[in-house]
């Protein structure tokens, strides 16, 4: 059977069977059409009985390069099941390859970021007349510098920072391991920091070779670093949310928008897949397209 009788035959199913109306009939074989038409455009030649499920998936991720909704892809996944069913049930096909195909998912929200211009405000709304304040400077600069999680942040050993090598030893997710490089200034900040308000702490048994600590000598908690940079948004006025999570997220775009390979940042996250380090392709694209609104002569 031909694509030309195929749609003939289904469109005879929707009206007559399922009694559907003619927005609905016209909206279902429009869907089959159009993943007809993508496989003439990928030069794939054949019946409808020579469709499989890579075909449809296929399909699927080109809709979503396009940049259609995940409703309308997840809603001309629905149309093609029930098209390739009547297929199955006409005994055209054997099987219904779009069967095992799941609907496509909300796109992830992505991240919040600051500029390298935010990041320096926050830096320097610390108040560095306080005992804390060059701990604190030193925490931003390494959650920025590295890209920690909050909880590699605290965990952080002396041990682990290679002052003369310019990396740091993360034990991340599921006690994994993995060198990260740290900056200059970052570095810079954290010996300040180790060599004289650290120095003058009593510290307490077990806690010795943490390298950020509270004032009492014990290791800092995670809630404790949201509220140093909570207090820092405060007192700049900014209304925007901001957390430890913000410069991991603002590391990585940065990276990215100055041209570091996927990859290699993937690594220096400790991302298992790096269809999770893709999130931050998605920004860089933004990035691109303001670039060309603000600079390109005939935006």
């Amino acid at each position: 059977m031909n694509w030309t009788q195929a749609l003939h035959d289904y469109e005879y199913f929707l009206r007559l069977e399922r009694g559907l109306s003619e927005n609905s009939i016209d909206a279902y074989l429009r869907d089959v059409v159009k993943l007809k038409q993508f496989l003439e455009l990928s030069n794939v030649e054949g019946m409808p009985s020579q469709v499989d499920a890579g075909s449809v998936s296929d399909f699927l991720a080109y809709l979503n390069e396009m940049g259609l909704e995940v409703t309308s892809q997840a809603r001309i996944l629905s149309g093609l099941k029930g098209f390739f069913q009547f297929m199955v049930e006409e005994n055209v096909l054997s099987s219904n390859p779009s069967e095992l195909i799941e609907s496509p998912k909300n796109r992830r929200k992505l991240p919040d970021t600051l500029s390298y211009h935010e990041i320096e405000q926050l830096i320097g709304a610390i108040d560095m007349s306080k005992a804390e304040g060059q701990r604190n400077r030193a925490i931003l600069e390494t959650l920025y510098s590295c890209g920690l999680r909050v909880s590699e942040l605290v965990d952080l050993r002396l041990t682990n920072v290679f002052f003369n090598e310019g990396f740091v030893r993360v034990i991340g997710k599921g006690e994994k391991e993995r060198l990260v490089p740290i900056g200059s200034e970052a570095l810079e900040q954290i010996r300040i920091y180790v060599e004289g308000d650290r120095a003058q702490l009593t510290i307490k048994a077990g806690y010795e070779n943490f390298v950020f600590l509270n004032r009492r000598g014990a290791q800092l908690t995670r809630v404790m670093i949201f509220t140093i940079i909570k207090r820092l948004v405060g007192a700049l006025g900014w209304t925007k949310k901001v957390s430890p999570h913000t410069f991991r997220h603002s590391f990585a775009t940065h990276l990215l928008e100055g041209g570091a390979d996927l990859r290699a940042i993937q690594q220096m996250l400790g991302h298992e897949s790096i269809t999770t380090t893709e999130i931050y392709a998605h920004l860089d694209r933004f990035y691109l397209q303001q670039v060309v609104q603000e600079y390109h002569p005939r935006s």
